[in-house]
């Protein structure tokens, strides 16, 4: 990873910034509507950021979003990189490198993921416990440099107890039913097939997606806090006789949004120190 280029990157967003955010956000697929809830926002296009790429998926804005939510410090990125949009993994995640250098401590990782555990619904929130890399890629591949993080970083807690406890305390709290469970990263953009679906279960998977993985792994190497959140917006291939589609996906966690927010901002108003 380019050291100069995060250096870069993150001078020119702190030049437009009015203070030091504490918390990164990273929106996925129709969950970006958090980013409107920030207050005395400075909105930057991904366009305009240098060695920043462009998000080309519907539903993402493309865009970092930075002020104060809930009385914390924020930067939200609204709209993330994908690995199947043909970007390598370190484009996917050099945004996380730059919240780092802007001086975030903690990151919250939401999705929108398909349901393997067949306990669950779509709508369902999931808090993310771990995760399973089956990409047949690691961001960390190459030379490592030891100012970014140490070369062999430990996964064994990536996802912070602390705040998987703090996230349940706040659904309970709110009354919300959640669900805790295993996320599966593949590259897509292909849904899976039931076949798949079925060896992921079998692996210990609750849910599958096609980002979050490769920012949580650079996460754990820059010594981050990490919480993740998964909207479950369908059920995986092969568990109900229907297409899948990215339009229902998006349908999905409209739905859902208001019990998203809420919860969101709940974790964020009492997040632990």
């Amino acid at each position: 990873m380019d050291l100069t280029a995060i250096k870069e990157a993150s001078k020119y967003i702190k030049e437009q910034l009015n203070g030091t955010p504490e918390i990164g956000l990273i929106l996925g697929s129709g969950l970006g509507v958090l980013a409107d809830k920030i207050e005395n926002p400075v909105t930057l296009p991904y366009k305009n950021l240098p060695h920043f790429p462009e998000s080309t998926v519907s539903g993402h804005k493309g865009q970092l979003v930075a002020g104060v939510l809930e009385g914390k410090q924020v930067i939200a990125m609204q709209g993330r990189f994908h690995y199947y949009e043909g970007y390598s993994m370190q484009q996917v995640t050099f945004p996380v490198r730059v919240m780092k250098e802007l001086g975030i401590d903690s990151l919250i990782v939401t999705n929108a993921a398909g349901g393997i555990n067949k306990a669950y619904d779509p709508g369902d929130l999931m808090i993310i416990t771990d995760h399973i890399n089956n990409m047949g890629d690691n961001p960390l591949l190459g030379p490592n440099n030891d100012q970014l993080g140490e070369r062999f970083p430990d996964m064994s807690q990536v996802y912070e107890q602390v705040y998987i406890n703090h996230a349940a305390n706040c659904a309970e709290k709110l009354g919300m039913s959640v669900q805790k469970g295993v996320y599966v990263g593949n590259t897509g953009p292909t849904y899976e097939t039931p076949a798949e679906i079925n060896m992921l279960r079998t692996f210990g998977g609750d849910a599958v997606g096609m980002s979050t993985v490769p920012e949580v792994i650079v996460a754990a190497h820059a010594g981050l806090r990490v919480l993740g959140i998964s909207c479950i917006s369908n059920m995986a291939a092969g568990i109900l006789d229907q297409p899948l589609t990215h339009d229902e996906v998006i349908e999905t966690t409209e739905k859902v949004r208001e019990d998203f927010l809420r919860f969101v901002k709940e974790i964020i108003r009492t997040l632990p120190n």
